[in-house]
């Protein structure tokens, strides 16, 4: 595996504890080094962290902040 390969996974938590989970997709790796591309969208999708995601995480605060008001008025 290339070096800057490795560097990336090590500064990036996500994708290097992604790695260890599914170790499987170390092959990928192997045979191309530009697949840490595909790795990046998966682990940010396993974990959460594409934007969707947090616009989500978001939607559902305001719910639960709007429901407790409403409690609150009651």
């Amino acid at each position: 595996m290339n070096k800057d390969i490795l560097n990336i996974i090590r500064t990036n938590s996500y994708i290097y504890n992604f790695l260890r989970e599914e170790s499987n997709y170390y092959k990928i790796l192997y045979r191309d080094k530009n697949n840490i591309k595909i790795i990046t969208e998966l682990a940010m999708k396993k974990y959460k962290l594409r934007s969707i995601d947090k616009l989500e995480k978001i939607s559902k605060n305001m719910d639960l902040i709007n429901t407790f008001i409403d409690v609150l008025k009651e």
